[in-house]
């Protein structure tokens, strides 16, 4: 297969199929397994290194989730953000921090669930499979802040067009077949992730229980026997 026919493969045919399989799965798992739609806390297996594990990495990657969507949604904005010298490095500072925290708290739950027994008997294949696929995702995210960097800028300018040229459903990619061979890797691992997502636990993200945002706060009340 030789170079072009390997970047159609990649960033048209990958992309489709990931998107594809993520909307029937999703909605196939939805439909006959509803109560699986759960993060699976292991909380209440081990406590003591659970905050400092799960918290980093959940700050970090919607920090990093949030900055890409952006990036994807309003370019241009970030394109006029960045005119200026120092809020371009205080926003690739920011996001190379917010990228180490999440590797810094995916590690922690890495060693946590191979070294806490009684979780690791409930983590699954599929488990590992995603830790794996997250861990390499956010490392090649943090390689290209350190060598190729602006990401930004060039992600408004280069990854924006090409990606609504796939939901427009005329891919054009003339954007990234030129990107260095880890801006490549990385984006494919982001499809490959997507594509993996409604087998794995991260499908709690789809219904995450939103009106505790605005309901009325519960009083609860303890009906025990007063110590005498």
């Amino acid at each position: 297969m030789n170079s072009h026919a390997l970047d159609q493969f990649l960033f048209i045919a990958l992309p489709y199929v990931s998107l594809f399989t993520f909307l029937l799965m999703t909605i196939h798992r939805y439909r006959q397994q509803t109560f699986s739609f759960s993060s699976l806390s292991s909380q209440f297996l081990e406590n003591k290194q659970h905050f400092w594990t799960v918290v980093p990495f959940h700050y970090g990657i919607l920090a990093v989730t949030v900055g890409h969507l952006i990036a994807f949604l309003i370019p241009r904005s970030i394109l006029a953000w960045n005119s200026q010298p120092l809020r371009l490095y205080i926003l690739e500072v920011s996001a190379l921090a917010c990228g180490l925290l999440t590797l810094i708290g995916l590690i922690g739950l890495m060693l946590r669930r191979g070294t806490t027994t009684r979780i690791r008997k409930v983590t699954s294949l599929n488990d590992w499979i995603l830790f794996t696929m997250l861990l390499i995702q956010v490392a090649s995210g943090i390689g290209i802040a350190l060598f190729h960097p602006w990401g930004s800028s060039w992600f408004a300018s280069n990854l924006s067009p090409y990606l609504w040229s796939i939901f427009k459903l005329s891919p054009d990619i003339s954007y990234v077949t030129a990107m260095p061979h880890l801006v490549k890797l990385h984006i494919v691992l982001a499809f490959l992730t997507i594509g993996f997502f409604p087998f794995t636990r991260l499908v709690h993200l789809l219904v995450i229980p939103n009106p505790y945002l605005w309901r009325k706060t519960q009083v609860v009340r303890w009906y025990g026997h007063p110590q005498k």
